[in-house]
């Protein structure tokens, strides 16, 4: 599919169309919004079936949905898995419906910036007993916000796990598509992700699920760590 150019115009031109309406914001999961296309939720638990990680380290809570999607899956691996969860605000009445969820044993929230070094630190001791993490980076999507991100959460990714970013679509998108954000075409996680790849050789685009997907948030940001 993905090797048809006709086809993969027309899904480009339906992701623009329904992006524009909001189409991310029709689902929850397990009664929390989370904001996310289906296809990303299933190429999501793909990954983390395959990768059996003990410890989910997500940028960026909103209301939650992706941590308790996350926290269902690591429930069904079983074992003593847990997420983290990092936001700058984590509204009250977010973390009150998080903290009330059955899956919220599972969950840690840190509030802070992702990339103040104080933070950050709390993240490290919080996996530093693990031995396989996840990295999934959805908070501020400018250029150098997540290329930040990538420097500094890309070493606790090891062979045979993900570091994954979110929304670098946004530059496939029109120019002016958000008026009413500091991110747009040129500088977003998609340059930020090509940056970080300039010199980093631990990680290679995982081609092959972006490419069964046809839809995602995250052209280029499936990023499978090929070595330690």
């Amino acid at each position: 599919m993905a090797a048809d150019p006709e086809v993969r115009e027309l899904a480009q031109k339906f992701f623009a169309a329904i992006t524009a309406r909001r189409y991310s914001y029709n689902f929850t999961w397990l009664g929390r919004p989370i904001i996310q296309y289906p296809q990303d939720i299933v190429a999501m638990q793909q990954v983390i079936w395959d990768v059996q990680p003990d410890v989910i380290v997500e940028t960026g809570i909103a209301h939650g949905g992706s941590l308790i999607f996350h926290a269902s899956m690591l429930e069904l691996i079983g074992g003593d898995r847990e997420v983290i969860g990092i936001d700058i605000d984590v509204r009250a009445h977010n973390r009150t419906a998080i903290e009330a969820h059955p899956l919220a044993r599972r969950i840690r929230m840190i509030e802070g910036s992702s990339i103040d070094e104080a933070i950050v630190q709390q993240v490290f001791d919080a996996v530093a007993s693990r031995k396989r993490c996840l990295v999934v980076l959805d908070s501020n999507h400018t250029h150098d916000h997540v290329l930040r991100e990538l420097e500094l959460y890309s070493p606790l990714v090891r062979a045979g796990s993900y570091l994954i970013v979110f929304d670098t679509v946004i530059e496939q998108l029109p120019e002016d598509f958000y008026p009413d954000r500091p991110w747009s075409r040129g500088n977003n996680p998609m340059t930020a992700v090509k940056k970080f790849m300039e010199s980093n050789d631990r990680f290679e685009v995982d081609r092959e699920l972006e490419d069964s997907l046809l839809l995602t948030v995250a052209p280029g940001g499936y990023l499978r760590c090929v070595r330690d």
